[in-house]
């Protein structure tokens, strides 16, 4: 009874979002030729992240934390220090504070479901003041440490960032920042992946991470929706 009830706990949808995603990439690692495993790791971590994620749920933000470390590796290899520097130390802090907010917030439901928080003006302010700011050092960092594709990588900075703070706000639009980085890390990878296939798996994990990101906004606007209607 209790395999049945987690097995419940995604629907078929979400069962078979996950599902695809994962042969996807594992499909792209094979056809990559290659090998490095380490981005098939990331990229199946990844996706089990963001099925989490999408549902309010805190194990996400713990999956999020080993996707960092991961993805900063990758990311050092390839001399993306601009991913490197966003995810090592400011997405993996990022969900480690997500964490310690959402678990102080959960809804009805408990710990399986975070309580969806709102977004005031002045933190909307706050939030692009800082992305401001944080764009505009992270640009000077990056181009002294001859990163490749710099403007790319700086924008992916930027919408990391926003993603970040959203998600320690518990805002369904964290999903819509993290839709906009989704795409510039597809063509970031993409970049690699012209002299180096073993970064193919990293261009549909990020492609995977798109659909994800997006089915997550529609599922926290219902959870939003919801979760107002029972107060």
């Amino acid at each position: 009874m209790k395999l049945k009830k987690y097995l419940s706990y995604f629907s078929k949808f979400e069962w078979g979002l996950w599902g695809f995603s994962f042969c996807l990439i594992l499909i792209s690692f094979l056809c990559s030729g290659d090998f490095y495993p380490l981005t098939l790791v990331a990229s199946l971590v990844g996706v089990t992240a963001l099925i989490f994620i999408a549902k309010g749920n805190v194990i996400g933000q713990f999956l999020i934390i080993l996707f960092s470390i991961l993805y900063g590796i990758i990311s050092i290899r390839n001399r993306y220090y601009g991913e490197m520097a966003t995810y090592l130390f400011m997405s993996a802090p990022s969900a480690i504070i997500a964490c310690i907010h959402w678990l102080k917030n959960p809804s009805d439901k408990g710990f399986s479901e975070v309580k969806i928080g709102s977004l005031s003006k002045k933190k909307l302010l706050f939030t692009c003041g800082m992305a401001a700011v944080v764009t505009v050092v992270f640009y000077f960092v990056l181009k002294y440490f001859h990163t490749n594709v710099l403007w790319l990588s700086t924008v992916s900075v930027t919408t990391s960032f926003f993603a970040a703070i959203l998600l320690i706000y518990r805002s369904p639009y964290y999903a819509l920042a993290y839709v906009a980085n989704d795409l510039v890390l597809v063509g970031l990878w993409i970049f690699a992946a012209v002299n180096d296939l073993s970064y193919l798996p990293m261009i549909v994990c990020f492609s995977a991470f798109l659909c994800h990101d997006t089915y997550s906004f529609y599922n926290w606007k219902k959870m939003e929706k919801r979760q107002k209607q029972e107060k």
